[in-house]
């Protein structure tokens, strides 16, 4: 059987720091599944919109060579993607690590048998800081 990863996240304004943690995430299964938050999930997780559209992002991380499925993601929680997918390995970068939710997200998949995986995350580059240095309005 071979064993499912699971990388979700906004891929907002798409760089390096996406394409290193799909390239990480490649190595810790057979199979990547790559998870693009709706344009909803967004506004409602970080209370902004996202400058490129759903469907252009997702276009963008399904051409990735290291992605083998790229699917909406409308989930906050990764436990309700969990029970949609069935996935085995979940990656996150390190920003969740020894947390108060990334506690909570190791408990609760972890007792279903999801090991997660956490990777570095590129700090000196994040969607957020592209946002700030090209001076995108907020909607």
């Amino acid at each position: 059987m071979p064993t499912i990863g699971y990388a979700p996240g906004a891929y907002d304004m798409f760089h390096i720091g996406h394409l290193r943690i799909l390239q990480r995430a490649r190595s810790t299964c057979d199979r990547l599944i790559a998870g693009v938050a709706t344009d909803e999930m967004i506004l409602r997780a970080k209370a902004r919109r996202p400058v490129v559209p759903f469907e252009e992002r997702l276009e963008i991380v399904a051409s990735i060579r290291h992605v083998d499925k790229a699917v909406a993601d409308p989930y906050t929680d990764k436990f309700l993607s969990w029970r949609r997918i069935g996935f085995h390995v979940l990656v996150k970068g390190d920003d969740w690590k020894d947390t108060e939710r990334g506690a909570d997200l190791e408990d609760r998949l972890g007792a279903v048998g999801v090991r997660i995986v956490y990777f570095p995350y590129t700090a000196h580059v994040s969607s957020t800081s592209l946002r700030d240095r090209v001076s995108v309005p907020e909607l």
